[in-house]
């Protein structure tokens, strides 16, 4: 007898009919039978999607696929939720609600990965501008994650209990296509979900191995731009001016301060001027110069003060540069930002024990939060409890070399990253098949 349906009885919970009557776990050897099955269809769909990228805002093809395959395993699909979002539901009796969100947007990168399915397209951005295109974060074995999970899941109705809504969200590159789901009835016009699930592709982890975390696990991330205005005039006579390119100098390296002398040691958080633009020609001192910034922090107050500060040197030292109070730098905070993805502390250790359970020890460990940003944070801002866990990618031969030679493999957002396709996609679906199981009462049976 098993010990839960012992203590049941002692404690006169349930009856023994009750218990006889309950439904079967799932299996995980079931469970890998299908994966396994779907694989050499999945492989296809991935290479093809790796090879054609289409960028945020711009998913088309991508969102037709998702829709096609989800019509034909019985979902109710609506299409273009927040633009070109695509959400999927299908209700197999009583219980929760789950949400499964995979991305869909590649990157305006040119690839250099070398597999031979590597992308080649040249794609138009939402402004209609040309450029090369690539899936350099891996959102095309998301797709192929969700498609896969969603077959799985389909043949296994007699194992779960409840309503499954599963969301191909656009624009996740550019912290909008949540949001923009969101506003457009995500979770008014269908059925809001008891817990929401996500996962992502990781180049530092092993492929198949499976990253989890607690609380906070990707930072927030602001985007700020700087307007940074002077007098101009001529380069030979400096002094009937106030130099904003001088000026600009000062700021960056003033900037740098903030992290290290503002904020208590060992607090995490990240100030980034990633571009800086200024002047017209050598002999001319220009009006001004423009910097774009990424914040990134693990706390709202923490992120306050990384803006409050950036204001308050942008203003001193251009002030101290003697520049009028109607030049004085303009900063500007930018709408592209994310809120702090954070993990339901309690929601993510049980699945954690789920992974170990499917997967064993050995393809599941503790990550340690990144400052790299994640919209899906979105879908927690309304009391969903959350959980999103990384899907190793790498060849573990290359981990190991790096960790031997000290040189980094690929990162997510490289033009030469590619993942190890197969124990990807199968830990991809595996991980998100169990996680669901789990959540609508499976029970794994091995």
């Amino acid at each position: 007898m098993r010990p839960a349906r012992f203590l049941a009885l002692l404690i006169g919970i349930v009856s023994v009919s009750a218990l006889d009557a309950a439904p079967p776990g799932p299996s995980a050897a079931l469970v890998k039978a299908k994966v396994d099955a779907e694989y050499p269809s999945l492989f296809g769909i991935y290479t093809n999607l790796h090879a054609h990228p289409e960028l945020s805002f711009m998913e088309v093809k991508t969102a037709a696929l998702v829709a096609g395959e989800l019509r034909a395993l019985g979902f109710t699909v609506t299409e273009k939720v927040g633009n070109t979002g695509v959400v999927g539901v299908l209700t197999n009796g009583v219980g929760p609600t789950v949400l499964v969100r995979a991305d869909m947007d590649g990157l305006p990168i040119k690839e250099n990965s070398g597999v031979a399915y590597a992308s080649t397209d040249i794609v138009k951005d939402m402004s209609g501008k040309e450029q090369p295109a690539m899936h350099g974060c891996a959102h095309d074995t998301h797709v192929t994650g969700l498609i896969g999970t969603a077959r799985t899941l389909a043949s296994m109705k007699d194992r779960w209990s409840g309503t499954l809504v599963l969301v191909a969200q656009p624009a996740e590159e550019i912290s909008a296509g949540a949001r923009a789901m969101l506003t457009d009835g995500l979770y008014t016009r269908f059925p809001k979900p008891d817990y929401a699930l996500a996962l992502h592709t990781h180049s530092m982890l092993p492929a198949g191995v499976i990253g989890h975390g607690e609380g906070p696990f990707l930072a927030s991330v602001n985007s700020v731009d700087i307007q940074v205005r002077g007098v101009g005039g001529h380069g030979s006579a400096p002094h009937t001016t106030k130099d904003p390119v001088v000026l600009a100098a000062q700021i960056v390296l003033a900037l740098q301060t903030i992290v290290s002398r503002e904020l208590k040691p060992g607090t995490a958080a990240v100030v980034t001027v990633g571009t800086i633009h200024g002047g017209l020609k050598r002999n001319i001192i220009s009006d001004e110069v423009k910097m774009e910034l990424t914040l990134r922090a693990f706390d709202d107050k923490v992120m306050a003060q990384l803006a409050a500060s950036i204001r308050r040197i942008c203003a001193g030292l251009a002030q101290a540069a003697g520049v009028p109070d109607d030049r004085l730098p303009i900063v500007t905070l930018m709408p592209e930002s994310t809120p702090v993805t954070s993990n339901d502390p309690v929601f993510a250790r049980r699945l954690a024990g789920t992974f170990t359970e499917w997967l064993g020890s050995d393809r599941v460990r503790l990550s340690a939060p990144i400052t790299g940003g994640e919209d899906f944070s979105e879908f927690s801002r309304q009391g969903v409890p959350a959980c999103i866990w990384w899907v190793g990618a790498t060849d573990p031969a290359r981990i190991a070399e790096s960790e031997r030679t000290g040189v980094p493999v690929p990162s997510n957002h490289s033009a030469t990253f590619a993942p190890v396709p197969e124990p990807t996609i199968k830990a991809c679906v595996t991980s998100m098949a169990a996680a669901v199981l789990e959540l609508m009462g499976g029970r794994v049976s091995q």
